[in-house]
C-alpha cells in the first residue's frame, strides 16, 4: 500500500511539474523570491512554493509531520484562531494560497467559553481534543507522537500581577511539553507566540529547557514579518546610530510588539546585538521631556509617524494624553526607544538614522487601520509559514534569543514604571547575537495584496 501511495505521488509531482506556476485551482501562484533565496530543501520540497502546495495536497495526512497545537482560549480572531486555523486551512499571502505541507494531529484547549470555536473547528476537521497536554503531545499513548508543537499562551481568563501583567501560563504549558520530551528521550521544533514570560526567570528556564531536551525553539510577535512600506531592511552590520519604534495600546501586549519592532531592526547594527544595560519606563509629561532633554528624537518619531494613516491630525503632544516611553541602553552604548502614542496612532512604525540619513518605514498588519478592517490577518500566514518551515526542517527562521531579550526588556520597563520610572540597571540581559541572513517567508510589498484580499476563508478548487 506504501509503495502504491509513493507511485501515485510521483506521478502526481510531474504533473505538477508541467503546470508549474498555477496553484490547484489553475490560478497563478508566483513564488516568494525570498523564500527561494533562503537556501535549501530538503526531501521532495521544491524550491517554488507553489510546487511544495501541490505536494503538501497530495500528500496523505499520515505521510506528514504531525503538529500538536497547546492554546490557551480559542476564539475568533484570538491567536489560536489567526495561527491554528490556518494551519488547518492554509496560508493566504501575497503570492497565492498555499495549504499546510503538515497535518495539525491534536489540540489541548485550556479554556473553552460560550464563544470557543475550537472544539467545532476540531471536530470538523476531524481532530481530537485531549483533556491534557501530554495526552495531546502522545496522542493518548504513552510516548511522544506528534513532531512539532504550536504553543498559543495568548488571550483568556487569567490574572494579572501588581505590574498589570497577564500571567499566561506559557511556562507552565513548557514544563508540561519539554516533559513528555525528557522522559521520550527525543526533542521536536516548538513555536511559542509572542513573549516567552512575563518574568525573566521563566523566559530564560524556558530556552534553556528547550535547549536540553533538543527541541528547536522559536517564538515572538509577527511584527518583524509583515509589510513595511516603504521597504525598509537594514543590512547586517549597518551604522545605525539612533532609532524609535512608535506602537499603540497597552504595555504588556502592544508594549511588546513595539520593541519586537524596534529589535528586529537593531539587531542588524554593527557588531550584531550585545544585550541591554539598563530599561527605564517614562509617562505623562516626562515623556515630552525626555525628547527636550534629547533622551529620545523628536525627529525620528515623526518622521515614523509621518507614515501612519490611521492618525489624528495635529501633533502628538496635542493628541497623546498618556504616552509613555521605553528607553533602551544597550551594552554597546547604543540607544532605542520604543514611543506608546495610543489615541495618537493606530499603528506601528520605525525610523532610524544611519549615517547622515534618517530612513523609516510603516509596519503594516491587515486588521490594523481603516485600510485593512477586513481580511485574513494575512500577516500571520507569514508568520505561520515560517513556522512550518520550521518543523520541516529543523531550523527556526530567526534567533530566539530576540524573543528573549526582548521579554526581560518589557519586564524591565513595566518595574521601571511601577516604581515611579526608576532606571533599572540589567545586568542579566547579556543576551547577545547575530541576525538573520534571509527569511524565507515574508511580505515585499507595501500593502497585503493576492490572497491576502480573498474572503476568508478562500474557495478552494480541487
Amino acid at each position: 500500500m506504501k509503495l502504491l501511495l509513493r507511485t501515485i505521488l510521483y506521478a502526481a509531482i510531474s504533473i505538477c511539474t508541467g503546470m508549474l506556476g498555477c496553484d490547484g485551482g489553475g490560478h497563478q501562484v508566483q513564488s516568494n523570491n525570498t523564500a527561494v533565496e533562503a537556501g535549501q530543501t530538503r526531501g521532495l520540497e521544491s524550491e517554488s512554493p507553489s510546487l511544495n502546495a501541490k505536494v503538501g495536497r497530495l500528500t496523505k495526512d499520515h505521510d506528514k509531520k504531525k503538529i500538536a497545537a497547546i492554546i490557551t482560549q480559542y476564539r475568533a480572531g484570538f491567536h489560536a484562531d489567526v495561527i491554528v486555523t490556518k494551519f488547518l486551512k492554509g496560508f493566504p499571502t501575497d503570492e497565492g494560497f498555499f495549504h499546510p505541507r503538515v497535518t495539525l494531529a491534536s489540540m489541548y484547549i485550556d479554556q473553552t467559553f460560550d464563544h470557543d470555536i475550537g472544539q467545532s473547528l476540531a471536530a470538523e476537521h476531524g481532530i481530537p481534543v485531549y483533556p491534557s497536554i501530554v495526552q495531546a503531545l502522545t496522542l493518548g499513548g504513552k510516548d511522544l507522537a506528534v513532531d512539532g508543537v504550536l504553543l498559543i499562551g495568548e488571550h483568556g481568563d487569567y490574572a494579572e500581577n501588581k505590574r498589570q501583567q497577564k500571567l499566561y501560563p506559557r511556562k507552565y504549558f513548557m514544563e508540561q511539553i519539554c516533559g513528555v520530551m525528557a522522559i521520550s528521550g527525543r526533542g521536536v521544533p516548538v513555536f511559542n507566540d509572542k513573549h516567552l514570560s512575563y518574568n525573566w526567570h521563566d523566559a530564560k528556564w524556558m530556552v534553556d529547557r528547550a535547549a536540553e531536551v533538543g527541541a528547536p525553539l522559536m517564538a515572538g510577535s509577527v511584527q518583524p514579518v509583515t509589510w513595511r512600506d516603504p521597504w525598509l531592511e537594514h543590512p547586517i552590520d549597518a551604522e545605525i546610530t539612533d532609532a524609535i519604534a512608535i506602537g499603540f495600546s497597552k504595555l504588556d501586549s502592544y508594549g511588546f510588539h513595539t520593541l519586537e519592532t524596534l529589535q528586529c531592526m537593531v539587531e542588524r547594527r554593527k557588531g550584531g546585538e550585545s544585550g541591554v544595560a539598563a530599561v527605564t519606563c517614562l509617562a505623562g509629561d516626562a515623556v515630552w521631556q525626555a525628547a527636550d532633554q534629547g533622551l529620545w528624537s523628536r525627529e525620528l518619531a515623526e518622521t515614523a509617524c509621518s507614515l501612519i494613516d490611521d492618525k489624528l491630525a495635529g501633533a502628538m503632544e496635542e493628541q497623546c494624553s498618556n504616552p509613555f516611553v521605553m528607553l533602551v541602553e544597550y551594552r554597546d552604548g547604543f540607544r532605542g526607544a520604543a514611543l506608546m502614542l495610543d489615541g495618537y496612532v493606530h499603528g506601528l512604525a520605525y525610523a532610524a538614522r544611519v549615517g547622515d540619513e534618517v530612513v523609516a518605514t510603516e509596519f503594516v498588519s491587515q486588521g490594523h487601520g481603516y485600510r485593512w478592517t477586513v481580511g485574513p490577518y494575512a500577516h500571520f500566514s507569514y508568520l505561520s509559514l515560517n513556522v512550518e518551515e520550521m518543523f520541516l526542517s529543523g531550523m527556526p527562521a530567526y534567533p530566539v534569543e530576540r524573543t528573549l531579550l526582548t521579554s526581560g526588556t518589557l519586564e524591565a520597563a513595566l518595574i521601571s514604571l511601577h516604581e515611579n520610572s526608576r532606571r533599572v540597571q540589567t545586568p542579566w540581559l547579556d543576551v547577545t547575537y547575530r541576525s538573520y541572513e534571509s527569511i524565507r517567508w515574508r511580505p515585499r510589498g507595501p500593502q497585503p495584496s493576492g490572497a491576502c484580499l480573498d474572503p476568508w476563508p478562500p474557495v478552494q478548487q480541487d
